[in-house]
């Protein structure tokens, strides 16, 4: 009887060996699958943080090709508008060119287009550009804008074109 108990405890040994030779693959198998699971993921995640970063600059690239057409659009126009503003005020205009006058204004403020450059102004190299000095009569009016030639354009901070003018000089 006891050859039977050594048969039985050596088998259910062998049984006990296989089944933890079958844990320990599962265990090496499934730590792969969670390797492998890791991987899959960061490559996602970078694939998706690519994805948006190309939404946000396919979206900045718009707004600047946007402001690109909008800036050229504005330099092809302004002469013409320019044009029709000296006839304006010459009276040189006929009744029904100040109604494309004032068409061609509320586009250009639609647009963020404004037009800057205002006598009494404060000289700003940035915004104006001189074209000649006018003597002052005192220091107070010295660096002022004394007559306005040809209006600057600005599309929000953007420069389109300088203001042309004529700048107070004070000497002593």
């Amino acid at each position: 009887m006891q050859d039977e108990y050594e048969e039985v405890d050596f088998e259910a040994e062998e049984g006990i060996k296989q089944e933890e030779n079958k844990i320990a693959k599962m265990r090496k198998e499934l730590s792969s699958c969670c390797a492998q699971k890791k991987e899959y993921m960061d490559g996602w995640q970078r694939a998706k943080a690519d994805y948006v970063n190309a939404l946000k600059r396919f979206g900045e690239e718009k707004k600047v090709a946007h402001q690109h057409g909008v800036v050229e659009a504005a330099e092809a126009l302004l002469p013409a508008f320019d044009a029709l503003e000296r006839a304006k005020e010459h009276g040189d205009i006929p009744e029904g060119f100040i109604g494309i006058v004032k068409q061609i204004e509320n586009g250009f403020s639609s647009l963020n287009l404004e037009s800057f450059g205002e006598i009494n102004e404060t000289f700003n190299p940035a915004l104006h550009e001189a074209l000649g000095q006018d003597s002052a009569e005192s220091i107070e009016v010295d660096d002022t804008i004394s007559e306005i030639l040809e209006k600057g354009w600005k599309i929000n901070e953007q420069i389109i074109r300088p203001a042309k003018v004529r700048v107070f000089h004070f000497i002593e």
